[in-house]
This record gives C-alpha cells, sequence and structure tokens, in this order.
C-alpha cells in the first residue's frame, strides 16, 4: 500500500570531509519541488550540489546536479520507491570536502543519506477515497447520519428539497458495505445518485 510521509525530517551525514544534509518531505508536484530546491541553494550558496528526487506519479524526476550521472538522483529515487512512498521529494545539499568518493561511494552516500532520513520519518498510508452521493425522504435523514457517522465517512455536503441528499466520502475499502448496509436499513427507499464526472465517462 502507497505511503507518504506527514512531516519533513533532516538528517546528515560526514563521509570523508564532506557533508551530506538530507531531507525528505511531502511533495505533490514537480513546481513545488523545483522551488523547494532553489530555497536550498539561497540557504546553501557555498554548497557544491543540491541533489534531489521527487516520487509525484507522473511529476517524479531525479537530479543528479553535476555529480556523475546515475550517482545521486536515481538512488535517491530508488529509495523513496523501494518504500513504496508516493508525494515525497527527496533532497540531499553536499558540501565537498576534497575528497573524492568514486561513483559506488557517491551512490551509498546519497542512498544513505535519504534512507536514514526516512527512518525517522512518520508515514501515513494514502487511502483511495470514493465520493457516494444518495438521496433519502426526510424520514430516514437520521438513520442515513448515523450509518456515515458509525463509518467514519465525511459528510461533505446536505441538500434538503423534496428529499434530503447527502454528499459523502469514505475510503474505496468501505465503500460497498456501507451502500449493501443502506440499502437493506432503507427497505429500498433510499437511491443513488451518480456523480457527474461518472456520467461524463
Amino acid at each position: 500500500m502507497p505511503q507518504t510521509i506527514e512531516t519533513a525530517v533532516h538528517h546528515e551525514l560526514l563521509i570523508k570531509k564532506s557533508r551530506f544534509i538530507a531531507c525528505v518531505q511531502p511533495m505533490t508536484d514537480r513546481a513545488s519541488a523545483q522551488k523547494v530546491v532553489a530555497e536550498l541553494w539561497e540557504q546553501h550558496p557555498g554548497a557544491a550540489h543540491v541533489c534531489w528526487a521527487l516520487l509525484a506519479g507522473g511529476q517524479s524526476a531525479a537530479v543528479d546536479d553535476g555529480e556523475p550521472s546515475g550517482t545521486a538522483g536515481r538512488p535517491m529515487l530508488d529509495v523513496l520507491r523501494h518504500q513504496d512512498l508516493e508525494g515525497v521529494l527527496a533532497t540531499v545539499v553536499r558540501y565537498f570536502g576534497g575528497v573524492k568518493l568514486g561513483a559506488g561511494g557517491l551512490v551509498r552516500a546519497y542512498t544513505d543519506s535519504v534512507a536514514q532520513a526516512l527512518l525517522k520519518a512518520e508515514k501515513i498510508a494514502i487511502l483511495k477515497q470514493r465520493v457516494l452521493m444518495c438521496s433519502a425522504p426526510y424520514a430516514m435523514e437520521g438513520l442515513v447520519r448515523r450509518e456515515i457517522e458509525i463509518t467514519g465517512a465525511a459528510l461533505n455536503n446536505v441538500q434538503h428539497a423534496d428529499e434530503v441528499k447527502f454528499e459523502f466520502s469514505l475510503p474505496d475499502s468501505a465503500a460497498e458495505a456501507l451502500i449493501i448496509r443502506l440499502n437493506e436499513a432503507g427497505h429500498g427507499r433510499i437511491s443513488w445518485i451518480k456523480p457527474e464526472a461518472d456520467e461524463a465517462s
């Protein structure tokens, strides 16, 4: 199950006098990630490299920023993938200490920096949500509200017209069971409305 992280966490490694300052943080898109990288350059004008990797669906990226090709961005991205993360940006600011690490050493350094930071991160599961809409007679409003509350669904909207119309969202895995319960409790008097996005497709 894909996960994301709750807040930004940092970790610093010192390897042969080079400083690797890693940060992993929640991030939804490439434009926001590039803004963070630009801010890191402002905070660390003396740094040799600011390498980064973003795992965010079609906006994913792996940037070596002048390190030998494949020694920074890709290994960092691999760590995020290996931990089944989504919507996460990893950055590593490197201050060069005068001793070359070689390709293998660089891969290890960037991999370890991100992996160590992730050890401190609080991970949260990404649950696929489903939006449901139904209408019920006024006499059943209390029953529908109770079922929605018991399931832990979020009530997004209620409209009072000829009948009471509900719109709510809940984890996809719990949706079918709630539909069945409401159908049984409502004795066929609760009608389900397809969201407009579904009708267009």
